[in-house]
């Protein structure tokens, strides 16, 4: 028995002696049980498992000294006839000579609508009103959003840039009869107009609706024509068109009054940046018909200028 309560003191010296000599570990604040407390704790049952020790990692200690300033390094003579409690006035440096202070904000000349678009397109970037004033590019994203025109198809929609806007006036599904059955197709109709006096009307026909209003853009944009306007936005006379069944009756309004007219008349109008003006459809109700009446009944249009200038008078001449 007495041998035993030894060899266990021993073993448990030993273990912890080679514990502290091989890493930094400490005894944790619990202490330890005492020799002749081992003589009578062999005495009692116990698991044949060897008592454990609680340990704790002892880091090293840094070697981090902070540096001590001198005293006699720092000049503390300012603080000495120092009153904290005192009221200092505050004396403002005063300005050279010749010195002029700038405008506040809101004395100086108002910014114009372009010069404010341009300092916001140098902070933000181009805007999505598809106008640029730096000159940058404005289809940046439309680039990187470019999807695939119709299932299956590789060809992507790209978009003209030339200023022109584009109204779909029409879309209607034909039928072509053929040998082995029937074809489907669409046909759009479409007018294109920068509303500054040029407009166009043109037709297409594809298998998917997309690819028709592209060929009826295209088709519109190779017969563009100039609507002649007064500075009312108006028309300079009366006019008459007629294409096919249609026709059309264009009459000059005074300011104020608008476009009135309906269908594909109103449209081409609209497109064409007239603002007062009087329109009639009197046959056929065909939308293309009456785009087209409409683009005849503009093109017999004259102004003054280019009547006098025909006739070799003045322009004073032409109302007497």
């Amino acid at each position: 028995m007495a041998a035993s309560a030894t060899a266990l003191s021993s073993f448990s010296s030993l273990s912890i002696r080679t514990a502290l000599s091989t890493s930094h570990f400490k005894l944790s604040p619990e202490p330890l049980l005492p020799t002749n407390f081992c003589c009578l704790y062999s005495k009692i049952k116990r698991p044949k498992t060897p008592p454990t020790f609680c340990l704790s990692f002892l880091p090293k200690p840094s070697k981090f000294k902070p540096s001590q300033a001198k005293s006699s390094d720092i000049d503390t003579t300012f603080f000495d006839e120092f009153n904290p409690e005192e009221e200092i006035p505050f004396e403002p440096v005063e300005p050279p000579e010749g010195y002029v202070p700038p405008p506040a904000f809101d004395e100086g000349v108002p910014e114009t609508e372009d010069e404010i678009a341009a300092a916001y397109e140098e902070m933000y970037g181009p805007a999505y009103s598809g106008v640029s004033v730096l000159g940058n590019d404005i289809y940046v994203m439309d680039s990187k959003i470019k999807k695939a025109t119709g299932f299956g198809s590789k060809t992507k929609k790209e978009k003209i840039r030339d200023g022109l806007e584009e109204r779909v006036v029409q879309v209607r599904r034909v039928t072509k009869v053929v040998k082995g059955g029937k074809q489907l197709h669409f046909r759009a109709i479409v007018v294109v107009g920068d509303k500054q006096g040029q407009v166009g009307v043109g037709v297409g026909k594809a298998k998917e609706v997309i690819g028709a209003v592209q060929k009826s853009a295209t088709n519109a944009r190779r017969n563009l024509i100039t609507v002649p306007m007064t500075k009312y936005k108006t028309f300079p006379h009366r006019s008459d068109g007629d294409y096919g069944a249609a026709k059309v009756m264009l009459r000059p309004a005074s300011p104020g009054t608008g476009v009135i007219a309906g269908g594909a008349v109103r449209i081409v109008l609209e497109m064409a940046g007239v603002e007062n003006a009087l329109g009639k459809q009197i046959r056929s109700k065909n939308a293309l018909n009456n785009a087209r009446a409409t683009v005849v009944a503009v093109q017999k249009m004259k102004q003054f200028s280019e009547v006098a200038r025909e006739r070799g008078i003045p322009m004073e001449e032409l109302w007497k």
